[in-house]
């Protein structure tokens, strides 16, 4: 009898190789070559049809019905709005984000809500003790009899306590801690955390059990572990906020049961995190511009996070450079994005900022990415260059081209609308045309900058 030759694929990108390796030649990832010949025993090559029972059965797309993938609500309005309206019964969330920024608060106030509506919720922690959570449930006031704590880290252990619970909603915290004794390798693994994903994916499907998972993430920021985690989970929400500030945002960058362009704000408190409903306010510091009056270097745009319009604050700052290569700091703002820019200023405005260090930053710890953001930053830059200050009533919207053009950006309508609601009396957009035009519009209104320092 011939021997089967074996060929050892990955699992992660299907790369094949005569020799078993430890590490993949192709995506680099580590435990995930296996024996092609026996995965093929396994998932294909000696598969023999069996009979589906009547339950399983295909059916008709028109007959089933979409009342059991209906959303049912967290209780908190922005989490929701991410998800695409609530929770769906069956789905498996992954919730992902850097240490230390507060997702564990975030699913405790979950399922504390749910709790509070009579939904029986399972937190599973496996990185505290039962302890440590209930004290954190006690300062945020969490404290529900329907939300029962277990402290596992063992798969097998922890669909026990399902088995016991039988909770409506699951939560664990997290998934990288979590093993399984039928998987070689280590907690967080590539393989421990396929074998422990797709467990508790099948036992949500079969019970029709909505599941939370918490996910780490690298120092890049992607999410620890292989990138299958992301391709089995119904849906995936970045939970994100520098430590520093107070402010949060969630937003789903995968979602089955909803869109994908809404974003959710959060506020982290004494008393847990709270929700932001109208965030407009946030972004700006007119409040603290009173003392001193209107100040060089600041201009207002108009972002769109899902159907939501946020007002933001851009600020500029130049400096004199004495260093034979300026400096140029930016946070909140793209880098290239604010070079070229910077460029586009120096060649069609007639601006030389080669010898000046610099600054641009956004108010709030937001972060644009958007291309309308461009007027604004390079409207702020220009005003920082002549020390001429905008009126707080002034906006600018629109993306600029390398040849200085405004051109027009998306749902600009909603954006102006939005803009006057606030108060904002003369918005600068793509009507005008070219930067030039913009500018010459800005500081026709503008004032030289008299700033009269108190006598501390």
């Amino acid at each position: 009898m011939a021997k089967v030759q074996s060929n050892f694929r990955c699992t992660e990108c299907g790369w094949t190789t005569l020799k078993w390796a430890g590490r993949c030649g192709e995506c680099q990832s580590w435990g995930t070559i296996i024996d092609s010949a026996e995965g093929g025993q396994r998932f294909g090559r000696s598969v023999r049809p069996i009979a589906v029972s009547e339950a399983r059965a295909a059916k008709s797309i028109t007959a089933i019905s979409a009342d059991e993938v209906a959303h049912w609500p967290s209780g908190i309005g922005e989490f929701d709005r991410v998800l695409g309206g609530g929770i769906v019964p069956g789905a498996t969330i992954l919730l992902s984000g850097e240490p230390g920024v507060g997702k564990s608060t975030l699913l405790l106030e979950v399922a504390s809500k749910a709790a509070a509506g009579g939904i029986r919720v399972l937190y599973v922690t496996a990185e505290e003790s039962v302890s440590q959570v209930r004290l954190r449930a006690q300062r945020t006031g969490a404290l529900q009899p329907e939300l029962f704590l277990a402290a596992e880290t063992d798969l097998a252990t922890i669909l026990g306590h399902v088995d016991q619970v039988q909770p409506n909603l699951l939560i664990v915290d997290s998934v990288q801690t979590v093993s399984s004794s039928l998987t070689d390798g280590l907690a967080g693994g590539p393989a421990q955390v396929r074998e422990v994903a797709s467990t508790l994916i099948r036992v949500s499907k079969d019970r029709n059990l909505p599941v939370l998972l918490v996910g780490h993430v690298t120092k890049d920021g992607s999410i620890a572990g292989p990138r299958l985690l992301e391709h089995l989970v119904d849906v995936v929400c970045q939970f994100e906020g520098d430590r520093q500030t107070a402010l949060r945002f969630v937003r789903a960058h995968k979602n089955r049961f909803g869109s994908t362009d809404e974003v959710g704000c959060f506020e982290m408190t004494g008393d847990g995190i709270a929700e932001v409903a109208d965030p407009s306010g946030l972004f700006l510091s007119r409040g603290t511009g009173k003392l001193f009056g209107p100040v060089s270097g600041t201009c207002v745009t108009v972002a769109v996070e899902g159907r939501r319009t946020l007002p933001v604050e851009v600020q500029a700052l130049i400096v004199k450079s004495s260093a034979p290569n300026p400096r140029r700091v930016t946070n909140g703002v793209d880098s290239s994005r604010v070079a070229m820019l910077l460029a586009v200023l120096e060649r069609r405005a007639g601006m030389k900022l080669s010898e000046y260090d610099v600054y641009v930053s956004t108010v709030g710890g937001i972060r644009l990415t958007e291309p309308s953001a461009d007027l604004a930053i390079a409207l702020a830059i220009a005003s920082a260059f002549s020390d001429k200050a905008f009126p707080p009533t002034l906006a600018a919207v629109g993306e600029i081209s390398l040849a200085g053009e405004i051109r027009p950006v998306s749902q600009a309508k909603q954006r102006i609308a939005e803009a006057r609601r606030l108060g904002f009396s003369t918005v600068i957009d793509a009507d005008l045309g070219h930067l030039r035009e913009a500018m010459r519009k800005a500081f026709a209104s503008a004032v030289v900058e008299q700033v009269d320092v108190p006598n501390f």
